[in-house]
């Protein structure tokens, strides 16, 4: 799909791609409420009509955006790995590591979203689905004896994600690669986990 702005002198054209990158900026600059349908006009230079042709609106963008970023954590979870559930947990945390840095706006948006919306909403159940798969290979971990069983598997999912979320807050491309950050993780988090 490509959006194109009319009647603003030089027309602006924008994959759907382009204009989630734009909107996804300004919801990030702004926040996701105080951001206005004509915010995101100014944002992309395309006209409110324009982006009305192509979305709903503000909401349907947020999902487009949020669902990124979701479904790139969701095909880790899905990648094969072969071997125990303490190598799938590592690779888990490790790919993890480098969707964040690949999607580094849409993560840094999902992990802003609060509910007050129906896309937010679903984007928290999504999380949380995540979540509980996650605790299941803590779990399988556990069962297998390659994690210590004094730990709740939930508990290590979220310090484990906790670890890899923060990430968003400090990382900037050029500063370390995705991969040194998710073996960083991984090296942190499962020298203490390991028996």
């Amino acid at each position: 799909m490509t959006v194109t702005a009319r009647g603003r002198g030089r027309p602006a054209r924008h994959s759907l791609d382009e204009l989630l990158a734009l909107v996804v900026q300004e919801f990030n600059a702004r926040g996701y409420d105080a951001t206005s349908m004509e915010d995101l006009a100014r944002a992309t230079g395309l006209t409110k009509s324009s982006i009305y042709n192509h979305v709903s609106g503000k909401e349907e963008l947020l999902r487009l955006a949020v669902a990124r970023a979701v479904d790139a954590l969701f095909a880790v979870l899905d990648e094969p790995v072969a071997g125990p559930a303490v190598d799938r947990l590592e690779h888990v945390v490790r790919r993890s590591a480098d969707v964040l840095a690949d999607q580094l706006p849409y993560v840094t948006l999902l992990l802003r979203v609060r509910g007050n919306t129906e896309a937010e909403r679903w984007a928290l159940e999504r999380r949380r689905e995540f979540d509980r798969r996650l605790s299941a290979l803590v779990r399988a971990a556990i069962d297998e004896g390659d994690v210590r069983a004094d730990l709740d598997p939930r508990l290590v999912s979220r310090l484990l994600f906790g670890m890899v979320n923060g990430v968003v807050e400090w990382y900037r491309p050029g500063t370390h690669s995705a991969s040194d950050v998710g073996d960083g993780i991984v090296a942190l988090a499962f020298e203490g986990l390991r028996r």
